[in-house]
């Protein structure tokens, strides 16, 4: 069995535009990543925010992370066709997407690399 690869997608919004990144988020890339998860490519997907404003280093305010089937599946890159199937007017779409960036301060990713605790 191959092992599954946990990503952290790490983004700090501008300040006020939280909610805004937060909606658009959930409007057009939640759908995308629960097609994933239905095929199979995910496994778990989880989103978190820090429980506390300024609650220690926080450089960022949402974090989503996404356990991939393995290597193989982070390679396949499906979410252009599937974003076309549940988004027609790909226009609109685009322009949300652009203006959910827009909202960021930063974005940075985080592949992490279990290591086992036992000799």
């Amino acid at each position: 069995m191959t092992d599954t690869i946990t990503i952290l997608y790490f983004y700090r919004t501008r300040w006020g535009s939280h909610d805004e990144f937060v909606a658009l988020f959930r409007k057009n890339h939640w759908p995308i990543l629960r097609e994933q998860l239905a095929a199979g490519r995910y496994t778990a997907v989880e989103l978190s925010v820090p429980r506390f404003h300024g609650d220690g280093r926080a450089d960022w305010d949402l974090m989503v992370s996404i356990t991939y089937r393995d290597w193989a599946a982070i390679q396949e890159h499906s979410d252009a066709e599937i974003s076309r199937r549940l988004y027609p007017d790909q226009e609109t779409f685009r322009a949300e997407e652009a203006r959910r960036f827009a909202l960021l301060d930063a974005h940075w990713d985080v592949v992490l690399e279990r290591r086992p605790l036992d000799d």
